[in-house]
């Protein structure tokens, strides 16, 4: 088997076509908004060129052991929404620190847990790291979404002094943030919606009627629902006949989907923008015998979604090789710890490619093996 397992740029988003490791090309993508149009950069931007190439190389390699010493370990606190259904960030938290330990670092950790809609909560977590910031040495901030946390990462990056701050899950810098990060890692939301129409037009051809649960409205559901409404409405007639706002939620996909399933029998597709909301939805399907007869897509390809797709429970989903993020931040640190931090891209961006029904166990097992390299295959123990 031959994995497509392509790096997607930003830049490629912007001005072209994206190609696979097959050779295959992508229908022409859709120009982003003018520069000045947008409250965000695109890693294309503010990456300096050959940085992110090499960090990719960097995170595909065998560790190369940390060149300095430790007095003690270092001291890393994670403000993210691990609570939620979604193993993306479980996974990433073990593949950066299995990465840390193969790079012989010594860490300790704190996690400050929450659920992608308890946005209030995460503003006391950052509160309580900035009130701290004499213990820790790294702050990990996954927002529950971008918009709603600016000031709170703005308020960690700001205190360079003592913390290094690390953003997960966003590759969108905000341009009005006073202060930045040191760096962004992420899976691309836009390319991954874009390479997901192309796929689906591929399979499913023209004029289809979808419906959609999208997530908490902002940079990531614009991108994962909003450029793949578009991509398809644009490039093959397609018509959506309901948006459902599930608040990335399993509830909220359980709740779209019965109401689309109920109010608009005519869609035979279901646009999930998470791996919750994708549960969610083949549960209310399932619970009404429907699963065999909606199309339904995930998104991040996480252990959950396969585990789903072998079962036939869900069709497609763009797939994250999900440990690169955690295996990056591992060697983010690693290199700051190396005065080498002038190394390091300002946005780091996985791989990412279609996982679907049509693909053999092999395939699947193989795309698998090589996302969660540090994780682990198959569903986690949570």
């Amino acid at each position: 088997m031959k994995l497509m397992t392509t790096t997607i740029l930003a830049a490629s988003v912007a001005f072209g076509t994206m190609a696979f490791a097959d050779g295959h090309a992508t229908l022409p993508l859709k120009e982003l908004p003018d520069i000045a149009d947008r409250d965000y950069w695109v890693p294309d931007e503010v990456n300096a060129e050959g940085k992110l190439e090499a960090m990719q190389a960097v995170v595909g390699s065998e560790a190369v052991k940390f060149s300095g010493s430790q007095d003690a370990p270092i001291q890393i606190a994670l403000i993210y929404p691990s609570s939620d259904t979604s193993d993306f960030w479980a996974r990433n938290y073990l593949a950066m620190t299995k990465r840390l330990d193969e790079l012989g670092i010594q860490y300790e950790t704190t996690e400050f847990a929450s659920r992608q809609i308890e946005h209030s909560l995460q503003t006391t977590y950052a509160n309580q790291v900035v009130l701290d910031k004499d213990i820790y040495d790294y702050v990990i901030f996954g927002p529950s979404e971008l918009a709603i946390q600016a000031d709170n990462i703005s308020k960690l990056a700001a205190e360079t002094d003592d913390l290094t701050t690390y953003v997960w899950a966003f590759h969108t810098p905000l341009k009005e943030l006073e202060h930045q990060p040191a760096a962004w890692f992420d899976f691309s939301s836009a390319a991954g919606a874009l390479t997901m129409c192309d796929y689906m037009i591929g399979r499913l051809g023209e004029g289809v009627t979808m419906a959609m649960n999208r997530g908490i409205p902002g940079i990531t559901d614009n991108q994962r629902s909003g450029d793949f409404k578009a991509c398809v409405e644009e490039k093959a007639g397609w018509t959506t006949v309901y948006e459902h706002y599930g608040e990335y939620q399993r509830e909220g996909g359980f709740a779209g989907t019965s109401l689309i399933l109920q109010s608009y029998p005519e869609a035979k597709i279901i646009h999930n923008a998470n791996t919750a909301m994708a549960m969610g939805s083949v549960e209310a399907q399932v619970s009404v015998g429907k699963e065999k007869e909606i199309f339904s897509t995930g998104w991040g390809g996480t252990g959950l979604e396969l585990d789903a797709i072998r079962r036939g429970e869900l069709d497609a989903t763009p797939m994250r090789m999900g440990d690169d993020v955690g295996a990056a931040t591992a060697e983010a640190i690693k290199a700051d710890m190396e005065d080498r931090a002038g190394d390091l891209p300002f946005v780091f961006l996985g791989r990412i490619t279609v996982a679907h029904d049509q693909m053999s166990a092999d395939e699947l097992n193989a795309l698998e093996k090589e996302a969660f390299r540090f994780s682990g295959v198959g569903a986690l123990d949570r």
